[in-house]
C-alpha cells in the first residue's frame, strides 16, 4: 500500500512525542509552582527564538520556491505566525515584570538556543520537504505546552487573556498549516524526493534541542 503523507505525518509525530519526563518546568508551570523569575526568563528566551525561527522560515521559503511551491507556501505562512507571535510576546514579557532594561541586559542561556540554532541550519542545509516533516512533528508538542502554560498562568498567576496571548496562538490548532503541510509532503512523496529518514532524524534532534530548551529553564536557580 502506497504511505500517504497523512499517514507519514500522523507516524512521524507519533514516534518523535517526548518523553514526559524531558520536560520538567511545564508540569511545575501547571502547578503554579514556577516562579516569576523562570516565567520572565522563559519570555526573554522567547524574545530571541521567534525573530530567528522567523528569518529562518523565511529563507526555507525562498530556497523551496521554484522547486517546491508547497513547502514554499508553509515557510511563509509559518514566517507570518512568527511575527504574529512576536507581537503577542510582549505584553506576556511585561506581566512577568521584564523591562527594556532587563531585556537589553539579557545574556541567552545555550541550552535554549539550541533550537533556533538547529532550525537555521534546518534553513541552510536540509531539504524543505524533509523540513516541513520534522517541524510539523515537533509542533504538536509545543502546541500541548502552549495550551498547559495558557491555563496555568490564568488559573494559579492571575494573568489577562491580553499576557496569555501569546501562548493561546499556539495552542491552537491551525487547520490552514496542517493542510500546507500535508501538500507539501504529498508534493514530496509523489516527486520522490523525501528522505523519510533524514527528515526522522532531523525531528529528533528537534525534539532533543526542544527538551534542552525546557529543561534549561527548569535547571534555574529559584
Amino acid at each position: 500500500m502506497t504511505q500517504t503523507a497523512r499517514d507519514l505525518l500522523t507516524t512521524t509525530t507519533a514516534e518523535l512525542a517526548p518523553d514526559p519526563q524531558s520536560n520538567p518546568l511545564v508540569p511545575r508551570i501547571a502547578r503554579g509552582e514556577a516562579p516569576s523569575s523562570t516565567l520572565a526568563a522563559l519570555a526573554l528566551e522567547q524574545s530571541w527564538v521567534i525573530p530567528a525561527d522567523r528569518r529562518a522560515f523565511l529563507h526555507l521559503a525562498e530556497r523551496s520556491l521554484a522547486t517546491d511551491p508547497e513547502a514554499a507556501a508553509f515557510f511563509r505562512t509559518l514566517a507570518e505566525g512568527e511575527a504574529l507571535a512576536e507581537e503577542r510576546l510582549s505584553s506576556f514579557a511585561h506581566a512577568c515584570g521584564v523591562t527594556e532594561t532587563r531585556t537589553a541586559a539579557y545574556e541567552p542561556l545555550p541550552g535554549c538556543q539550541a533550537y533556533p540554532a538547529y532550525v537555521a541550519w534546518l534553513a541552510l542545509n536540509a531539504s524543505p520537504a524533509d523540513v516541513v516533516l520534522a517541524l510539523t512533528a515537533n509542533f504538536s508538542a509545543w502546541g500541548g505546552y502552549c495550551t498547559t502554560i495558557a491555563e496555568a498562568l490564568r488559573a494559579h498567576y492571575g494573568f489577562t487573556q491580553e499576557a496569555c496571548a501569546f501562548f493561546d496562538f499556539f495552542a491552537e490548532p491551525s487547520a490552514e498549516l496542517d493542510e500546507m503541510a500535508t501538500a507539501a509532503v504529498q508534493a514530496a512523496l509523489d516527486a520522490g524526493r523525501l528522505d523519510e529518514k533524514r527528515a526522522h532524524e532531523h525531528g529528533r534532534l528537534l525534539q532533543v534541542y526542544e527538551a534542552s530548551f525546557w529543561s534549561t529553564l527548569g535547571d534555574m536557580p529559584l
